[in-house]
């Protein structure tokens, strides 16, 4: 199988800091981290989590996500089964080059997206040189 080959990688169960008040696994979310000129962009992949049940905290430098996948009940005897319900955890610690006021969240199928902006001092910007 060569390198560039689609490889399989299962949901990663990480040991939960702290008390819980539930009995379920706690799995950190796959994570692609852009950046542009003006922003970072954090996509994490939460299947199962809908809009509310997604937590997202920011307190001093530290930008805390945590998504809950709720029990479902199905109808007939589970003969395989590959998705397990439980929790997201996944904790960042940002940079002063992010603007904190503007960070911005949306969730589509099952992918959250975080948009963290970056603050005008830390944004590159053109010196033009005058002649004297």
């Amino acid at each position: 199988m060569a390198d560039t080959d689609l490889q399989i990688e299962e949901k990663k169960a990480v040991q939960a800091t702290g008390e819980s008040t539930r009995d379920v696994p706690v799995f950190v979310p796959a994570v692609d981290i852009y950046e542009s000129e003006n922003a970072l962009t954090l996509l994490a992949d939460m299947p199962g989590v809908p809009i509310d049940k997604i937590d997202i905290d920011l307190e001093a430098d530290q930008l805390t996500i945590r998504g809950t996948v709720p029990e479902r009940e199905e109808k007939g005897k589970i003969i395989f089964k590959e998705f397990t319900y439980g929790d997201y955890y996944r904790q960042f610690t940002l940079s002063s080059d992010i603007d904190r006021a503007k960070i911005q969240a949306s969730m589509k199928d099952g992918v959250l997206r975080l948009v963290l902006p970056k603050a005008e001092a830390a944004k590159p910007r053109k010196i033009t040189v005058q002649s004297k």
